[in-house]
């Protein structure tokens, strides 16, 4: 999933140096969604391990 991430973060910067400002939004805001559910996976995941212990 982070690697989704950083493709979709260079096709947005490629896409603005081009002008291509629709694409640009479009792939940020997926990176944006993608970053904020690894984030709740991560926090998820840390929470149920300290949960255990």
């Amino acid at each position: 999933m982070l690697s989704w991430i950083l493709i979709l973060l260079v096709v947005a910067a490629i896409a603005a140096l081009l002008g291509f400002n629709s694409i640009s939004g479009a792939a940020l805001t997926g990176a944006r969604i993608l970053i904020l559910v690894v984030l709740v996976l991560f926090l998820l995941a840390l929470f149920g391990i300290f949960a255990i212990a």
